[in-house]
């Protein structure tokens, strides 16, 4: 077997991400930057948020840690994709969430958006990839109605089994999908990734026969991009794991070998909390390519879900985190940037900066008598996209507007596995900081048991009855 290029040292130092934040330091943004005395500030608290780190992943709380090191996991992600690879053209995710948005980033990071309609990938059988990640009725129809049912398989996707919106999605394309290929065809196009153990879907698994994949008891949803939950689909459409996983070992790598002050998940980490108690309260994550967009989605669900929380550890009331905003550049510096430029200080905006592109397009040199065209000619698009991050980052500084930037040197899945592990880290860095549980989500379970009571599910009549006695109170503020 071929040495891969993951395992060349010298290859993988010159893929590693580095981060620029000259731009966040009150000697470039005045009053509205940071001191280095306020990073120093952090020294002792950071000491012991990397100290709880090491204790807790021993202890196998914080079990995302380890995922990169887990061979067995991606062997049988292996053993259940390549007989789907063998005839499947469309591969359909049916989650929400965490089950969804993982998948989504790595397919738009690492395939070309028409991937699946090459005829290479065809020969390869790689299918498309469609993630169906809400519970729109004319969405969910539109989506399964132009589909090559014959050549479809579907990942049901919920770590707890019973997920409402996934376990819909499951019913309606399951009869769907018997109607036409049959029963025991229908089955084999399910593939059930869940609990090991518990669950409704882990039963429905033993009692019909669904081929299946586990995810980590100990691993929460928003933190399951590097189970089954984000490698299957990856798998399927041709993303190379083994580099994938090689990026978040490297970087595993990186943060314990630096010094917990100078590492980039401390430094990332610190700057996202103090600037929070500048009353930059929102958060923009803004990638300069396309590709990296799905990337921002994910991260805005890790950062929001983990951090914002009402009680710190102890129980007192806290309210604590900021509101991550997905930007993409250059598109949004003609939507959002004059909002960021001149509107509130209530934002710290993080670029994604790509060093190097795929594709090398040079424009033209056309037009010459006409000099508002000509001055392009020669350049390439990778410049000129360079040149709007660094122009936008430049005058947010002159305006007063900190900012910093994290660099890829490519895309591929070795910077991409970086830069998960990098911020899933950053985010329970942080937490410590605000003194808060990253790992649970008590926010959201009001909305999902009342929606329960709404839809008859037994054991929850109580929510039912309370929303039945709101309505004569509701009409008073009501306009026909």
């Amino acid at each position: 077997m071929s040495k891969k290029r993951f395992e060349d040292p010298k290859w993988a130092a010159g893929q590693a991400l580095t981060l620029d934040y000259n731009y966040c330091m009150a000697e470039f943004v005045g009053d509205q930057g940071l001191s280095a005395a306020a990073l120093e500030g952090l020294a002792p608290r950071l000491a012991a948020a990397f100290q709880e780190l090491q204790v807790e992943r021993q202890s196998g709380r914080l079990a995302f840690l380890d995922l990169p090191y887990q061979q067995e996991m991606l062997a049988a992600v292996r053993r259940v994709a390549k007989p789907l690879l063998e005839w499947c053209w469309e591969f359909v995710v049916l989650g929400i969430g965490g089950s969804a948005l993982g998948a989504r980033a790595l397919h738009q990071a690492l395939r070309p958006p028409q991937f699946n309609r090459f005829p290479l990938a065809r020969r390869q059988h790689r299918p498309a990839l469609w993630v169906l990640d809400n519970i729109d009725p004319d969405y969910l129809f539109g989506m399964l109605d132009g589909l090559e049912l014959r050549r479809t398989a579907f990942n049901v996707i919920s770590k707890s089994g019973s997920t409402a919106e996934t376990l819909a999605q499951f019913l309606f394309a399951y009869h769907f999908l018997r109607g036409r290929v049959g029963e025991a065809k229908a089955r084999e196009r399910f593939v059930v990734t869940t609990d090991p153990e518990k669950g409704n879907l882990r039963r429905l698994v033993v009692q019909e026969g669904f081929p299946s994949l586990s995810v980590p008891p100990a691993v929460g949803g928003r933190f399951s991009v590097l189970t089954p939950v984000g490698l299957l689909p990856a798998a399927m459409v041709g993303i190379d794991l083994e580099e994938l996983l090689a990026g978040a070992r490297f970087m595993d790598q990186r943060l314990q070998a630096a010094d917990y002050q100078e590492n980039l998940a401390s430094k990332l980490a610190s700057l996202f909390y103090l600037f929070a108690f500048k009353a930059r309260n929102i958060l923009v994550i803004m990638p300069y390519a396309t590709a990296l967009s799905g990337m921002a989605d994910w991260f805005c669900q890790l950062w929001a879900e983990s951090l914002g929380k009402k009680q710190d550890l102890k129980g007192q009331k806290v309210e604590a985190g900021t509101t991550p905003v997905r930007a993409v550049g250059a598109t949004d510096q003609h939507s959002q940037l004059q909002l960021y430029m001149e509107g509130p200080q209530d934002k710290l905006i993080t670029f994604l900066e790509v060093g190097k592109f795929e594709h090398r397009l040079e424009m033209p040199d056309l037009f010459s008598e006409m000099e508002g065209l000509h001055y392009l000619g020669g350049h390439t698009f990778e410049e000129l996209l360079q040149a709007e991050q660094r122009a936008t980052a430049f005058n947010l500084s002159k305006a007063g507007r900190p900012n910093l930037t994290l660099r890829l040197p490519e895309i591929n899945a070795f910077t991409i596995g970086q830069l998960i592990y990098l911020l899933e880290v950053v985010t329970v860095v942080a937490a410590s900081l605000w003194g808060i549980n990253p790992l649970d989500q008590p926010g959201v379970e009001g909305g999902k048991q009342t929606t329960y009571g709404l839809m008859g599910r037994p054991g929850f009549e109580d929510q039912r009855r309370e929303m039945a006695a709101g309505p004569s109170k509701l009409e008073k503020y009501r306009s026909s």
